[in-house]
């Protein structure tokens, strides 16, 4: 199949006018049907079906105005005072949690899907108001009120998938959550919903997802119906992606206690169905820098959902060193995620990062990178000297994602696209999935792929120079599954839920963070020494996030809080 590409403009005009609405559900409105009302209510309807779109989170500022990665072992926060410390201390609780207001704005998109959903209901007589589109002469408007039409039941299609995103989102981070019913009874004292559980919540993710695959648009990019202004919508490979993804996480030890094989199976099944439709193999040795810069992942195979916002600097500004003009060094890698990285040639005492997985070179700045136009140097009196204030405290800087060389000062910017679903970790999930029920190197019967090969795809498109992993034993695979996820997925805010679903999350976010202290020998040599540099606290109640206190007051005590809080 030829690949599509997805990208998504945010959109807000609806959902202002929805988010307001204290019983929104229950709000109808009118179906205009005078004439000169009709071109109105025609970008009405679009708008609305645009609404549920506007939810969807900005990975590059989700914590502090900038990435997640701080929460794990992946960065550490160069400011003194943020809003990740509730995560690095374990000190969320129902009145202080830094991602508080995604719960309330997730349940804003399932309602605005329900909405539209129920407003479109009799949609297609409803674009057919003062149109012919029958009579010969007006060819042009039955052409018109046809892809409108199609795009309607498209746009229906897409709500659903919507509601199964916010959903998969809000079980990761809740576990069981309430789902939303497509009506509510108006009487206040009913307004409350009960918790469903993680199984059923789950349950409900594959029903959304199962029930519209065959209804949802195959490829915005090959299709004829003016595909500009429809990048950015869910398609058939977004709403498997979801479906992979949410079942590989019930399939995990954290919800997953039991081991239960099925739910092992209907994981790798999921990540398998999207490996089939999309028909594609990664390419060897890509740029991986490349793909993760700019617009580097518009019109790439691997894309699966993006999201873009209009160009800006506020990743570079939060992120360049702080002898850099204009950056304030932000999420600086810790040395936990830098040793990671593989060798794939001989090591050199002298120059650590040398012969390492080029991955490395793509996603962090070290020491002596040129960047920015001039070198990295953090040796006492060096020009990013770690004795300066608010200097990497790692010895790191961020770099995946980032635009090297933005003038600051001068207000330079550059387009950013925050990856939602990408086919590596497609195969990532799958190799996952059949390694728990099959090995390493069982295909079955009905599969294409072993665990192995999807694993050496994803790291065969970094280098084909990486070493060969060998292990037959199923532990052991397992172990190199999670240290390739962790290089080839980071600062995609994939590592802090992974370490929480594998239940690693009390070993790995217990210990400290490490960084290297950069000094000289007497010959002028750098010199490297790993330290640690701050501690972390993890609690087995953070697990799962908190109930705010005001959900539950408002519940009437139809809301259970999470154990330990």
């Amino acid at each position: 199949m030829k690949r599509k590409n997805i990208y998504l403009t945010l959109f807000s005009a609806a959902t202002l006018a929805l988010a307001g609405c204290s019983d929104f559900l229950d709000t109808k409105l009118d179906t205009f049907t005078t004439p000169d009302r009709v071109e109105t209510d025609y970008s009405t309807l679009w708008s609305f079906a645009n609404s549920f779109y506007t939810p969807l989170q900005y990975g590059f500022t989700i914590l502090d105005n900038n990435l997640f990665a701080a929460a794990s072992d992946e960065a550490q926060q160069t400011k003194a005072v943020a809003n990740v410390s509730y995560f690095n201390k374990g000190t969320i609780n129902a009145n202080s949690n830094p991602l508080v207001s995604i719960y309330t704005t997730y349940y804003e998109g399932i309602r605005a899907a329900h909405f539209f959903l129920d407003y479109a209901q009799d949609g297609e007589s409803f674009l057919a108001l003062n149109r012919d589109t029958v009579g010969a002469a007006n060819i042009e408007n039955r052409i018109t009120y046809e892809r409108d039409v199609r795009s309607l039941r498209w746009y229906r299609a897409e709500a659903r998938v919507a509601m199964a995103y916010y959903y998969s989102e809000l079980i990761k981070m809740y576990g069981g959550v309430p789902i939303v019913p497509a009506t509510m009874d108006k009487d206040p004292d009913k307004g409350s919903i009960p918790r469903s559980s993680y199984e059923e919540v789950v349950d409900h993710i594959v029903e959304l997802i199962d029930s519209q695959l065959d209804h949802l648009q195959v490829d915005w990019a090959t299709h004829e119906d003016n595909v500009a202004a429809r990048a950015g919508r869910f398609d058939k490979a977004t709403a498997l992606a979801i479906n992979a993804r949410a079942l590989l996480y019930a399939a995990s030890p954290r919800n997953n206690p039991g081991g239960d094989p099925e739910k092992w199976e209907r994981a790798a099944r999921a990540a398998h169905d999207l490996i089939v439709f999309r028909n594609y193999t990664m390419p060897q040795n890509r740029n991986y820098n490349a793909y993760f810069t700019g617009t580097g992942a518009l019109n790439n195979s691997e894309s699966i959902y993006l999201i873009r916002k209009t160009a800006s600097n506020t990743l570079e500004t939060e992120n360049y060193p702080i002898s850099t003009p204009g950056g304030n060094s932000g999420i600086t890698p810790t040395e936990n995620l830098v040793s990671a990285y593989e060798y794939i040639g001989p090591e050199d005492p002298s120059d650590p990062y040398a012969n390492r997985d080029p991955r490395l070179e793509a996603s962090v700045v070290v020491n002596g990178s040129t960047w920015n136009d001039r070198v990295i140097d953090q040796a006492p009196g060096g020009s990013d000297d770690m004795n300066k204030a608010n200097t990497s405290r790692t010895g790191y800087y961020l770099k995946k994602f980032m635009t090297d060389n933005l003038n600051l000062t001068q207000g330079g910017t550059a387009q950013h696209l925050w990856v939602v679903y990408r086919y590596a970790e497609v195969l990532l999930n799958y190799a996952e999935a059949m390694n728990e029920i099959y090995g390493p190197d069982e295909i079955p019967s009905g599969y294409t792929l072993s665990a192995r090969q999807a694993l050496t795809q994803v790291r065969n498109s970094a280098s084909t120079s990486l070493p060969e992993v060998t292990t037959t034993d199923r532990d052991a695979f397992r172990k190199a599954l999670k240290r390739e996820r962790q290089v080839e997925l980071a600062f995609e805010d994939h590592r802090y839920w992974d370490l929480l679903r594998w239940k690693d999350a009390e070993t790995v976010l217990n210990q400290p963070v490490q960084g290297v202290k950069v000094s000289r020998d007497a010959n002028g040599a750098f010199v490297y020494q790993v330290a640690d540099v701050a501690p972390r606290t993890f609690l087995p109640r953070n697990y799962y996030m908190p109930f705010s206190h005001a959900e539950i007051v408002n519940s009437k005590g139809t809301l259970t809080q999470n154990e330990g809080y």
